[in-house]
Order: structure tokens, then sequence, then C-alpha cells
């Protein structure tokens, strides 16, 4: 009786080999036309080989777990003469001859040699043998292996893993295998041809931050970026008699402006944002041959101030490879200042357990247009890069994030001093309008806080504010004076209690 021949079909367009994972007719039994008699599963999705007659699976070839090139021989199913003429489907012995006389034709007899020697090649040339089965399900060609190592079989996987390879290593190896599949020779070959390259052996450092980079850029990352004005805090750390760096400031900027919208630094498991508890923010120290990145802790809670000599030890130990585990965990978004190298803008990537960077480039004087003198004046200006996952946040909540840490760049004295929450909300309510309304909104607040008890009226607090006053325009510099009459008013309250 005739055999038909069950085949790996051509699953997809790139498609060069599947995985059987379940096999859902035993051999001996009965078998109907397009019945699923197999289940598997290539890198994309799973699927169902099914019979292309009615008859009786006489054996399989293949086995569970196991993977195969398209068009390779899974099972034989016995079928009767009159299914093979109603179905008209190839039987496994006219498959057979059509190979055998495709053979026959591509022999090359010794006379045709003897004539072609500009074509012969030695017994060491490389002939690829003809597949014993040609697929019989139509559909699109597999293209040719011109883009590198674009799908990788479970075998080539096993071999990589014993080499301390990824896919990532594969990119310039071009396959021999069909569909352009990178085979455990060609990954071989391709070993053996940059054996004689001159290299270097790659640095823990150095793996560590390639390995990092690798797993973060599997999420759909996004940067945005404008300019600021740094005049100002430049100005503000000449009169410091501890003068912290640049990246101090925006380090302690970008943590206010986190704690003000915490959704913005959440990160995506499953269906929920889980937003940080604590604004624990990383700072990236370039050492030899990598990048590391200590945490300062709570920066939403300490001063510029304060933050100094933390920030200080924190690079000093980076730099001497001091660092501890606990010094480089925990953090929910990381600055750097890529200024320092005379870049002026870049793209930095976040590392995986964070959704944010915030970059900065290097200063540059510019014209720039002065309202209230109705002219252009030098400015240093620079541009501020944020990087995040867009699954999270999209491009406009990122840019009202920077607009935001712009502001408080330019007003450095909310960074120096640790004001309290209704102070702070006072200056920067005073920040943006600017005007005698501000007057009331402090009334409101200070009273607010006294019945509340959050706050008590101490000269310390005053003060803090005063000091930001001075940075404000006069208008500002009015409501101050309102102030002042508001504490009189308030420290005679508490000498009567």
């Amino acid at each position: 009786m005739p055999r038909v021949a069950i085949i790996m079909p051509q699953l997809g367009e790139s498609i060069a080999e599947a995985t059987v994972i379940r096999i859902l007719a035993t051999a001996g039994s009965q078998v109907i036309a397009d019945q699923e008699v197999m289940e598997v599963e290539t890198n994309k999705a799973t699927m169902g080989v099914t019979a292309l007659c009615s008859g009786v699976l006489e054996e399989w070839r293949v086995s569970e777990g196991t993977s195969y090139a398209v068009g390779t021989l899974l099972g034989i199913v016995v079928a009767t003469d009159e299914e093979i003429e109603r179905t008209g489907v190839d039987t496994l012995e006219s498959l057979e001859k059509q190979r055998a006389i495709s053979a026959d034709a591509m022999e090359i007899k010794p006379n045709d040699a003897e004539q072609n020697l500009h074509f012969a090649v030695d017994g060491e040339g490389y002939v690829e043998s003809a597949p014993q089965v040609r697929p019989n399900v139509k559909g699109l060609a597999v293209p040719a292996g011109t883009m590198g190592a674009h799908y990788i079989s479970p075998r080539m996987r096993a071999r990589m893993d014993e080499m301390g390879l990824r896919e990532a290593d594969l990119s310039a190896v071009v396959g021999s295998g069909a569909g352009g599949r990178v085979t455990v020779e060609d990954l071989e070959k391709f070993l053996d041809y940059i054996q004689t390259w001159p290299s270097s052996n790659a640095s823990p450092m150095r793996l560590a931050v390639a390995d990092a980079m690798r797993r973060s850029w599997t999420r759909p990352l996004a940067t945005v970026g404008r300019y600021v004005t740094l005049d100002a805090a430049l100005s503000h750390r000449k009169q410091q008699e501890n003068k912290p760096g640049l990246t101090l400031y925006l380090l302690r900027a970008f943590a206010l402006a986190l704690k003000e919208m915490p959704e913005v630094a959440g990160f995506l498991i499953g269906s929920k944002v889980v937003h940080p508890r604590s604004f624990d923010i990383g700072v990236a120290v370039a050492v030899d041959d990598g990048v590391v990145v200590p945490v300062v802790r709570k920066v939403d809670q300490k001063s510029l101030a304060e933050l100094v000599e933390e920030y200080n030890d924190l690079v000093d130990r980076s730099r001497r490879r001091r660092l501890t585990e606990a010094d480089t965990r925990g953090g929910i978004a990381t600055v750097t200042n890529f200024g320092t190298f005379g870049l002026a803008w870049a793209t930095p990537i976040p590392l995986p357990n964070e959704t944010l960077i915030l970059g900065i480039g290097s200063g540059v004087k510019k014209p720039v247009w002065n309202e209230q003198r109705g002219t252009f004046l030098p400015a240093t200006e620079a541009d501020l890069e944020l990087t995040f996952d867009h699954r999270v946040v999209d491009g406009g909540g990122a840019g009202l994030l920077l607009r935001r840490i712009v502001e408080l760049l330019q007003n450095p004295a909310l960074l120096w001093a640790r004001l309290p929450q209704p102070a702070f909300r006072f200056c920067r309510f005073c920040d943006r309008f600017r005007c005698k309304t501000v007057y009331l909104a402090g009334w409101i607040d200070v009273w607010f806080c006294w019945y509340s008890q959050l706050l008590l009226p101490t000269r310390k607090n005053f003060t803090l504010i005063a000091i930001y006053a001075r940075s404000l325009p006069s208008t500002a510099r009015r409501v101050m004076v309102e102030w002042k009459r508001l504490e009189i008013f308030l420290w005679s309250i508490v000498i009567k209690l």
C-alpha cells in the first residue's frame, strides 16, 4: 500500500525549524485528512502539524522535545489507492523517485569533468546535501541568510551557553542553514576566522555593563530634551564655602521634581505601575573600563549642603573600587553628567531596574533673550536629556518633569536649604506667580500648618524663606515684607500661650 510522508512544514516566512512539543496520535492509530497529529513550537508561536490524507499512522521518526528543520520527515501514514487518488498527495515512493532523478541530473560525468576543469573543486570543497524530503506545503520562500543570526535553534543555544556567548555576539555571523539559520558549524568557522585577529579579554566590569545594557534595551525606551540656563546655579555655587558640583544640583532638582510626580518613576509590573517609596537616585561615575552607579539615599529629604559630603564620599570610593553591594542597590533613577567629556548631548540608557536616567551636556555661552531688559544677554546653557520607559510614561509627562527640573535649577536656593514642605509650597507658589496673591496663600498655608501642628512658626523657617526671597524679583520681595509682619503676629500669639 502507498505511504505518505508527514513532514515539517513551512510555518512562517523566516521559520527555519521547530521543536516537537507534543505527539497527539500514536503509531498504529487511524487518522483522517487534516487531523492534527502533532504540536510544534517555533520562536513565535505553537502550531499544529496535520495529516495530508486518511490512513493508518505507521511510525514516528521524531521524539518530543527535539528540534527539526523544515522539510524533515516526521512520520509515515499508510493510505489506500483510492485515498491517494482523492487527495492527490505525493507518496513517499514518488518523492524518492523525484529525488533520484534530480541527483542523476546533477551528477557530473568523467568526460564532463575534464571539459569543465575551471569549475572543478577538490575533495575539500563544501557541498550541501539535498534534503531527503522536500516540503509540499507551498508558501513564501525563506529569505537567504543575509541578516545574520535572526533565528537560533535550541541546539545552537545550548552550544552558545557552553561557550558563554549571547545572541548579540552572533550579529556578524551569516548562517548557511535553511532560512539563513546559523548552525554550530557556522559559529565554529567564524570563531576560527577571528582567532588570528588582535583581541583582549573583556574585564568583569565591561561584561557587567554589557549585560546590563543588553537587558535594559529590551524595553521601549525614548529620550526627550530641552535646554537649561545654568547661570543661577553657577553663581550660587561660587558663593558657597563647600562648593558642590553641578551634578549634585541636578541630583537634588531631580529628586524634588520626582517627589511631586512620583508616577513618572514607576515600574511596570504586570498590570500595575509600582511607585517608588523612597527617592534614592544613582549617580553615574566613570571608572577604568566601565561605569559604576552608587546610590544616594533619600535625596528629597536632605539639603544640598547635607548631600555634599555624602556625594563626595561615594564618588571617591567608586573610583577606588571600594563600593559595597548595598551602595549600588535600590535606585529608582540615575543622573549622569556626560558634559564633563565635552559632549553637548547624548541618549543615555537607564539601568534594567530603573525607568529614568537624566543627563546634562556641557555648558556653552549663548546669547539669550532677556524679557526684563528687552535685549540679548550672554548666558551659559546646557542640554538636558531624559530617557524613560515609554510603557510607564509618555512624552508629555517626561516633558513636564523636565520643565520642573529646569525651574528648580534656576532657583538654586530651593535646592540648598531643606525647606519644610509648607514653606516649600509657598516658595514654589511665589516662584510661579510672583504676585500679591501670594500674601493670601501664605496666610492660608501658615494657619493650616499652625492648627494641624505640622509646622511651628520658628525663626529658622522664616529665615529659610527670607533666603529664598533674595533670589526673587521685587514683587516677591514686597511679599516677604508682609511675611515679616505675619512673623511678628504669630510670635505674639506664642508668647501669650
